[in-house]
This record gives structure tokens, sequence and C-alpha cells, in this order.
């Protein structure tokens, strides 16, 4: 059974948390404190201390630079998804640069101006900390009061997906990538506060994302 380890919010982490569901697999996750990644280390042998950290058997798997995506990729070796087929190779290198830097750079800034909602108490303090240490003392009320501005912004970032979206179910063809993964990762972060919603004005990506957060492998290759 492969172990995936992660924070329940981490975009990165909901991704292949994401990926595990939809191929059907056996998985377990593994949740950890954001302020504890001594397992993390551990298990990389002092290699690596982030998340998300997959394990299968005696096999760690973890990335090893921004935009590398191996934990898809040892995924899609594994399982045989689909996720990466050479036709859409270079542009979907490009699109998820564009979804992890631009999209993610809004959606977890509007997540974790709520993190009072889902950050345990136990815990708040240490991840208020970890937060002004990396973005500067006051980022988190700062973003809070500047939300009307970032939903703004993300609805503009967002637009392209909208206009892909119309000549099909996923963002490239008729079955989902990896970058629609990604996306979607982007966006269960965005969301999980249970604060904000999807765009109105951009219904094709509300259907694509109820269409994604229940996709399974066995049906979408029917």
């Amino acid at each position: 059974m492969m172990l995936l380890y992660q924070f329940p919010w981490s975009p990165y982490c909901l991704v292949q948390r994401r990926i595990l569901e939809f191929s059907g697999a056996r998985h377990r996750i593994v949740n950890i404190p954001p302020s504890d990644r001594s397992r993390i280390w551990k298990l990389s042998r002092q290699r690596y201390y982030q998340v998300p950290l997959l394990q299968d058997g005696k096999t760690v798997v973890f990335e090893i630079e921004d935009n590398s995506q191996v934990i898809a990729k040892y995924l899609e070796l594994k399982l045989r998804l689909g996720l990466f087929p050479p036709q859409w190779d270079g542009l979907q290198n490009i699109l998820w640069r564009y979804i992890e830097s631009d999209v993610e750079g809004l959606t977890f800034k509007l997540n974790d101006a709520q993190y009072r909602l889902f950050v345990p108490q136990g815990e708040q303090m240490a991840y208020l900390r970890h937060k002004e240490r990396k973005f500067g003392r006051g980022c988190l009320d700062s973003w809070r009061v500047n939300q009307k501005a970032h939903l703004a912004g993300l609805t503009a970032l967002l637009a392209p997906f909208e206009r892909m979206l119309a000549r099909g179910p996923y963002l490239l063809d008729d079955q989902p990538r990896f970058i629609d993964f990604d996306l979607w990762g982007m966006l269960a972060n965005f969301l999980y506060s249970g604060r904000y919603s999807l765009p109105s004005l951009q219904p094709k990506i509300r259907v694509w994302h109820r269409r994604m957060s229940r996709v399974r492998f066995a049906d979408s290759t029917k």
C-alpha cells in the first residue's frame, strides 16, 4: 500500500491525493503537523523536509525541484494513468508552471488568510511564525484585508482555462491529464476553508471542477 504524507490543505498534496483517488490504487493518507517535519526528514534520509512525500514499500518519492513533478510521474509510470501523453509534453510543462506560480500565488494567500478555520489551535502560533518569517510580519492579516483584490486577480488568471474548456470536458482533450489535476489541487486549496467559491463568471470551470472531483480512471477511459 502506498502512503502519502501531507498537510490536508497543501495544494501540492491535494494534487497527489486526487491522482491517487482517481487511480483506484490502494493508498493511505498520513497527515503530519506543519511544525514537525521529522518524519519526512527521516523517511527521506535527511534529504527532504517538505510535503508531499510518497512511500511505496521501500521506495520513497519526493520532489527534487520546484517544477519536477517527480511524484506524479512516478504514479504515472507505476499505474499508467495517461497523465503525461507525449503529444502534450511541452504544453503541459508550460501550463503547470503557470498554475503553480501565478495561480497558486493567489490561491494559497486566500486560503492562508483563513488559517484559524483549519489549522489546529495548538499549531496556529507556529504556523503564523512560519508564514511571517517567509512573507513578512502581518502577511496573513494583509492577505485577509486584500482578499477582494486577490479574488479579482484569481478570476483573471482562470480566464484562459475557462476558454480552454469550451472545447471539451477537460483542459486538453477528452481525458484528464496532469494539468487538470494540478489546477484542481490549487483550487481545492483555495476552497479548503469553506469561505470562498469558484467564480460565477466562469461556469465551465465550475462544471469541470465537479467532474474532476469525482472522476475515476476506470470510468475516464471507457
